[in-house]
């Protein structure tokens, strides 16, 4: 099961998203989400999907691999559409003691499972072509002018994406401690949630000590190259906003507004 999260995973590539400024990347994923959030009717969904069709199309990267990330997600998925099933008022369909099946809560099952999917794919489709340093960048000079009001940009920027950078290579010392353990006798599948979480017990402890560990030998690497946050520093790769960044930006722009007005219209 750990190794089927692959949030915070880059694959380098030189397809047409991965070419694309990370600054546009960032924005276009904000715009996404809230459009998303905006779209009610299975037609704005439906724009929406094919949007993000497109996009996963022209990374390049496998479908296997949105899928496997997918995966852990499944319980939260299925959970959440039988809570919307079973408890949204409307039309009933079907009733068994304390649960009634309606019209209106199956469309909304619908409607929440794929928000669910979709959010979570396009925002694994950020991080699959986008590089951590160039999220760095991406972050920092998006929020720049909040320096002029004394916020830590840099260093907010640096933290969040060595937090994403670190997610891969925790999950894998995870995976191999687990398996250490399992050798010694350890089971964690197995019992109820009670035994389950005590049994967890004996992988957290080394997992955080292992954490500290790295967060400790980072913190000495950077030391060591004369680190002292981002003032005065300069880029090797200096980011450039093209004018198919803009143009990409725009279109998805204009098709997000008019997802809001059908959204809001209940389309």
């Amino acid at each position: 099961m750990l190794k089927d999260i692959t949030l915070g995973q880059y694959f380098p590539g030189n397809s047409v998203v991965h070419r694309l400024d990370p600054r546009a990347k960032l924005i276009l994923t904000f715009i996404y989400i809230i459009a998303l959030f905006l779209a009610s009717g299975f037609l704005t969904y439906a724009v929406m999907l094919a949007w993000l069709v497109l996009a996963v199309s022209l990374s390049r990267i496998p479908l296997r691999m949105f899928l496997k990330g997918l995966r852990p997600l499944l319980f939260i998925v299925i959970l959440t559409g039988l809570l919307n099933v079973f408890y949204t008022d409307g039309r009933v369909l079907a009733q068994w003691w304390i649960f009634r099946i309606t019209l209106e809560g199956l469309l909304m099952a619908v409607r929440m499972i794929m928000r669910i999917l979709m959010l979570v794919t396009g925002t694994f489709l950020l991080t699959y072509t986008t590089s951590p340093l160039q999220l760095t960048d991406a972050l920092e000079r998006l929020l720049g002018p909040l320096k002029r009001i004394r916020v830590p940009v840099h260093e907010l920027a640096m933290m969040m994406t060595i937090a994403l950078r670190f997610i891969p290579t925790l999950i894998e010392e995870a995976d191999k401690i687990m398996n250490a353990q399992r050798a010694r006798g350890a089971d964690f599948d197995s019992g109820n949630i009670i035994r389950r979480a005590r049994a967890l017990v004996p992988l957290l402890v080394p997992l955080f000590v292992s954490a500290f560990r790295r967060a400790e030998d980072l913190a000495v690497a950077m030391e060591s190259r004369c680190y002292h946050g981002g003032e005065g520093r300069t880029r090797m790769r200096v980011l450039a906003f093209r004018a198919a960044d803009a143009a990409i930006l725009a279109a998805f722009l204009a098709i997000s507004a008019g997802v809001g007005v059908l959204g809001v219209v209940g389309f």
